[in-house]
């Protein structure tokens, strides 16, 4: 699936190659204070299918619970993250929430749930509204 994508505020755009049945969430720490929140959800391309069209995105590495380097990508802009790559750069994660096409990719799987906060497990009970109220 072809996808389009970029930071908040339009400095940093991509585009690339993805299989749909690759999304998923991962429930680690470091992704919890990544991204500020519960969990991140992503999806993988290959290297070669990713590529930049504008601007140029700030790294920062950061060695996970392996000890393998993890270079996060985020606009110096705006502070979106919108990559990682591992050390080999064969595949790019890309952060769902930076795709454009994001309504179309549904996660297939959890990874890292000893990590999980007890509240993820069933959040449909709470009440719903169609903006803030």
């Amino acid at each position: 699936m072809h996808v389009t994508g970029g930071c908040h505020c339009g400095a940093i755009a991509y585009e690339a190659e993805i299989d749909p049945e690759r999304v998923s969430i991962c429930h680690c720490t470091d992704c919890q204070r990544l991204t500020g929140t519960a969990y991140r959800v992503s999806t993988v391309a290959r290297r070669a299918d990713f590529r930049l069209l504008r601007g140029r995105p700030k790294t920062y590495v950061k060695h996970g619970e392996s000890g393998a380097r993890s270079r996060q990508f985020f606009c110096p802009n705006c502070g979106s993250h919108l990559y990682r790559m591992g050390e080999d750069d064969a595949f790019v994660g890309i952060r769902l929430g930076t795709i454009n096409e994001r309504a179309e990719l549904w996660p297939r799987k959890q990874i890292w749930c000893r990590s999980a906060l007890p509240w993820t497990g069933n959040i449909e009970a709470l009440p719903r509204f169609e903006t803030e109220s």
